[in-house]
């Protein structure tokens, strides 16, 4: 699901499969850049500059917007690892250039996380990519109603406070 999009980038939730950060423990939302990249100094300065106003505006949003983050924080982990690992379709050695898309994941840290690898005070514990489908299956989404919030929160931050024209709720 798309929460938001403009020129600068488009903030997502992850695949349902693959999400790093229960709800309840903070949630997790994926911020990616205008265009597809495999390192971000691939991008222009000007997309480089949006997109990390982008990015902050996200992550306000995600601390205003959740009850989860209350008190909280969030980290913010640049990512496009595991497309690289052999296992990962297709099979083998992979080009970086060719297999690599940056995005950064918004991940929350709740001071209640229930979750061994969210405590509060520690630094996150990811999988392996060969364990992250069973590691990532028993943590939930963010729902509707928080989307919604954070997507509403969102695009006023973006617009009042970072000045993104053209910015635009997309909640489908």
């Amino acid at each position: 699901m798309r929460l938001f999009a403009s020129a600068a980038g488009e903030v997502v939730l992850p695949a349902p499969h693959l999400v790093l950060v229960d709800r309840a423990d903070g949630g997790h939302l994926i911020v990616n850049p205008p265009r597809p990249v495999w390192e971000r100094s691939e991008l222009t300065r000007d997309e480089l500059v949006a997109w990390s106003l982008l990015v902050a505006a996200a992550g306000r949003a995600m601390l205003d917007a959740l009850p989860a983050l209350a008190g909280g924080c969030l980290n913010y982990w640049e990512a496009g690892n595991w497309s690289l690992h052999d296992d990962a379709e297709p099979r083998g050695a992979k080009s970086v250039v060719e297999s690599r898309r940056v995005h950064l994941h918004l991940l929350g840290r709740s001071r209640t996380a229930a979750d061994p690898a969210w405590q509060w005070g520690e630094a996150p514990r990811f999988p392996t990519f060969h364990d992250r489908l069973a590691w990532a299956a028993p943590h939930q989404q963010l729902n509707a109603h928080e989307c919604a919030a954070i997507a509403q929160r969102l695009e006023r931050i973006a617009r009042e406070q970072y000045g993104l024209e053209g910015t635009r709720c997309v909640l489908a």
